[in-house]
């Protein structure tokens, strides 16, 4: 590896410019990937396809789900007549549409209590209105102000389908004018992913431009020490650009998790950019700039290197999580990561080499004062001496605070409820609010039935069976639809007695009617309506029905299972809650498995762990203190941890190893090695903290908490480099020289 490190400070020391004309052409090509990047949302984001929850799902949506949207019609009185007409015309519209199989509303109610026809005048009106039941108008009329029309779609339709439908409808609404003091608003679930995503597009935008903005503030406080201060912040820039090109072009979709992948990747990399520039500087008040390039390269080259690839490895340890949204997490902040990386590696001495470079003098060997970052590295020496001398009780007092957050931890709940991710004030989330506060909620919890066939009398008798056991044992559900309410209806209130009997009746039920709840002869659904559940409540009542599913089983040969968002949702519960455990313990294996394959000695390959494993500690009792769910964006945090704090601790660990080669004693090396390093730790830390930052900022709720709590992270992070590392090092170091003067001992034993 050294000989590669050597070829490319070569290349940069003897031919600059060519080298910067490369990397030009390199970012023009990825702003041309940038234009083929995707949005994504949706059931997709949380459910991987190919698992057999993920198959059933998928099967279920194609061949029943259908996700219908309302329209909400406010006015100053729906019932009066230019209203209803209206209504009447603009359903009629809307049913033309494609993949729109009908719609259902007031209209329809005031037309079955008129006879049929639409009543013209106010006292029709009012007649056709007292025959219509009246816990069936409610839900209709709230009030004399809104109104809601459900719009009835196809079931499998794509969601890319069903943006284009909300498109087209409001295009409908726009076309139809409606009167004065009319106004007519798409909702649903199509309605919502669709603003999702315009929000989600908004929404990265906004939050890379604030944490480049702070980039800058960053750099501009506390790195003002060094000429071209702002070359960071154009490095990370440069490194952004790469991310984005190659995502492009692998096709990679940003869900509303990846957006937040951008913001880290900003503050990641500014420390790549401040470590190389920080080094650079150092080199070329001591050499030549040719050597300082090849200094710089070689030796902080390798090692950043090996602190970039321990990142990597915390998120290439949330690959193994089954929801996708997470897995494509981890995977944009590897190509992240790894394109800042090279974009500091190759810039700065290019950079450098090119302008010629000169540091900025130094006041105290000037004869004058300190500066701030020369008494911060000083400062930073003293602590770190106060700290190797009283390791024990400093070592003891930090892994009992991360001992309580382990145990804290456990406290924590898990939330997936989408709504409460995204901006409550998004129009969408409104709107949706005023649709369950109208019709009662809109939860549903399918039972998917599969089999040889499912219209046989056995399995009929089954599926009214458990319905009748569910819907009088369990108070969480409020009603149920499946084919045998179909089959009662059109055979006057009774099950046949026969399958062929049955198969008669299935000829009278037209095809419009039949296809939401059998598909074929082999699939049927039983959609149970439910009350508003919070997230455990709704996992407890998916895992009931399920344990009800084993105990009354379908007949031989047929299988039934729930599906649908509501036991996806649950399932994710229980997947966030796993997840997050086994993320965290591998990429602690992993990291531990590289350092040992670098270093070949387990005491090299432990101790920049020890104070990470503090922190993930800390990390719980952080979260448990700001009262922070668990979602599938904190659900990273351990092992995002690990990948971050562990570049700290590892050049930390890194600078003192190259002291002791130097010949320095224990604490000369662990006191000199804060010293040199602690500023540029301290200023990329902090820069890092700067980007993070940005996060807390979004719109988004889930993004926000996580911004939180990493800001919070990673100034723990720095306490662990600053004020552990110093610590663990003596303790290690002491290990180390009594294992030796062990081995001496039996050595000289043995001699004599």
């Amino acid at each position: 590896m050294g000989s590669v490190f050597e070829y490319i400070g070569k290349k940069i020391s003897c031919r600059p410019g060519p080298v910067l004309a490369i990397v030009v052409v390199i970012l023009f090509c990825s702003l041309i990937g940038t234009t083929f990047i995707t949005m994504e949302s949706g059931t997709s984001t949380y459910i991987d396809k190919e698992t057999p929850r993920g198959m059933l799902l998928e099967s279920y949506t194609q061949n029943f789900k259908s996700d219908n949207l309302m329209l909400i019609i406010e006015s100053d009185d729906v019932l009066s007549p230019d209203t209803l007409a209206y209504m009447d015309r603009l359903a009629g519209q809307v049913r033309r549409q494609p993949h729109v199989t009908g719609t259902s509303g007031l209209v329809d109610l005031v037309k079955q209590g008129n006879g049929g026809g639409l009543p013209t005048s106010t006292a029709e009106i009012a007649q056709a209105e007292s025959r219509v039941p009246p816990d069936v108008l409610i839900r209709y009329v709230p009030s004399k102000l809104m109104t809601i029309m459900v719009v009835e779609l196809e079931p499998g339709v794509s969601s890319t389908v069903q943006q284009s439908i909300v498109s087209g409808l409001d295009s409908v609404i726009e076309l139809s004018s409606p009167p004065a003091g009319i106004s007519v608003t798409v909702s649903g679930n199509p309605a919502f992913q669709q603003q999702l995503m315009q929000e989600m597009g908004s929404s990265m935008g906004v939050l890379i431009m604030i944490a480049m903005v702070l980039m800058v503030i960053a750099v501009g406080i506390f790195f003002s020490h060094v000429r071209y201060r702002l070359l960071s912040v154009a490095i990370v820039a440069s490194g952004l650009v790469l991310t984005f090109g190659i995502i492009g072009f692998a096709g990679i979709a940003i869900s509303m998790v990846v957006i937040s992948a951008f913001p880290v990747l900003i503050g990641i990399g500014i420390d790549y950019a401040i470590q190389f520039h920080s080094r650079f500087d150092e080199e070329t008040k001591r050499s030549p700039l040719p050597q300082a390039v090849m200094t710089t390269v070689t030796k902080a080259g390798p090692s950043i290197l090996y602190a970039m690839l321990a990142t990597s490895l915390g998120f290439i340890a949330m690959m193994i999580s089954p929801v996708p949204m997470i897995r494509t997490f981890g995977l944009v902040c590897v190509i992240g990561v790894g394109s800042c990386y090279l974009a500091a590696l190759i810039i700065v001495p290019a950079f450098g080499m090119f302008m010629k470079y000169r540091p900025v003098p130094n006041n105290a060997e000037n004869g004058g004062k300190q500066s701030r970052s020369e008494q911060y590295n000083c400062a930073i020496g003293s602590l770190a001496e106060k700290i190797a001398k009283n390791a024990v009780p400093v070592f003891v007092v930090c892994a009992l605070i991360g001992f309580i957050g382990f145990q804290m931890d456990g406290e924590i709940l898990v939330n997936t409820d989408e709504k409460t991710f995204v901006p409550s004030d998004m129009p969408a989330v409104i709107d949706l609010n005023k649709v369950t506060r109208t019709m009662g909620s809109t939860s549903t919890l399918p039972v998917y039935v599969r089999g040889d066939t499912v219209v046989s009398l056995d399995v009929i008798q089954w599926i009214d069976e458990f319905q009748q056991y569910e819907l009088a044992s369990n108070p969480k559900m409020t009603g149920a639809r499946s084919i045998v309410n179909l089959i009662r209806e059109y055979n006057g209130g009774h099950i046949p007695g026969s399958d062929s009997e049955i198969a008669g009746v299935l000829e009278k039920i037209p095809p419009g009617e039949k296809i939401r709840y059998l598909s074929g002869n082999n699939e049927a659904v039983i959609e149970f309506s439910t009350v508003k559940m919070e997230n455990q409540v709704a996992m407890s009542n998916v895992n009931l029905v399920k344990n009800d599913l084993l105990w009354k089983r379908p007949p031989v040969g047929v299988t039934a299972d729930t599906t649908g968002q509501a036991a996806m949702f649950s399932a994710l519960i229980r997947e966030i809650s796993d997840g997050k455990l086994q993320m965290t313990v591998l990429a602690f294996v992993l990291i531990f498995l590289f350092l040992l394959l670098v270093y070949r000695r387990v005491t090299h390959a432990v101790t920049p762990l020890i104070p990470i494993m503090m922190l993930v500690g800390w990390n719980g009792l952080i979260m448990y203190v700001l009262g922070i769910d668990y979602t599938p964006m904190t659900a990273v945090l351990g092992s995002m941890t690990i990948g971050v704090a562990s570049e700290y601790t590892i050049v930390i660990m890194e600078r003192f190893y190259e002291e002791r080669e130097a010949g320095l004693p224990l604490m000369g090396a662990i006191c000199h090695a804060n010293r040199q390093i602690g500023a540029a730790i301290s200023v990329s830390g902090m820069s890092t903290v700067f980007g993070f930052a940005a996060l807390i900022f979004s719109s988004f709720n889930m993004i926000s908490n996580f911004g939180l709590v990493t800001v919070l992270t990673v100034g723990c992070s720095l306490i662990g480099a600053i004020v552990v590392m110093p610590a663990v090092l003596v303790l290690i170091g002491r290990l180390d020289r009594g294992k030796r003067n062990k081995k001496n001992s039996v050595s000289r034993q043995s001699t004599d």
